[in-house]
């Protein structure tokens, strides 16, 4: 079994800055692609951004230059920096891991912009 615990999320003002971690915890034998997804309220869940057990990393055009996904395999972590956050980022935002052929998700994490 695998628990992911998701923190970061909060509110801030537009223009601001939040980093979002989800660390990785129970029978972890091999971790393949972390990535954040995000589900604003009547909207389908959508990727964010992805990163891979080798560093390539995969953004939504929305978030390109503005968020950095990055992760500590040691620590079993991912992260999510976003800058220059936007009224239209607010929305709970999950974490993702895969462990072939397992997808596990975080229980989610509430990021509300203010305009």
């Amino acid at each position: 079994q695998v628990n992911l615990v998701e923190s970061g999320g909060g509110l801030v003002q537009a223009g601001g800055s939040l980093r979002l971690s989800c660390a990785a915890a129970g029978s972890i034998f091999s971790i393949t692609t972390m990535g954040w997804y995000r589900q604003a309220p009547g909207n389908q869940r959508e990727l964010v951004a992805t990163i891979t057990s080798g560093g390539s990393t995969n953004y939504a055009n929305s978030v390109k230059g503005r968020f950095t996904i990055s992760r500590d395999n040691a620590k079993n972590t991912v992260y999510l920096q976003m800058n220059s956050l936007k009224p239209e980022d607010t929305a709970v935002y999950y974490c993702k891991v895969v462990i072939t052929p397992y997808n596990y998700w975080g229980q989610g994490t509430q990021v509300t912009v203010s305009s």
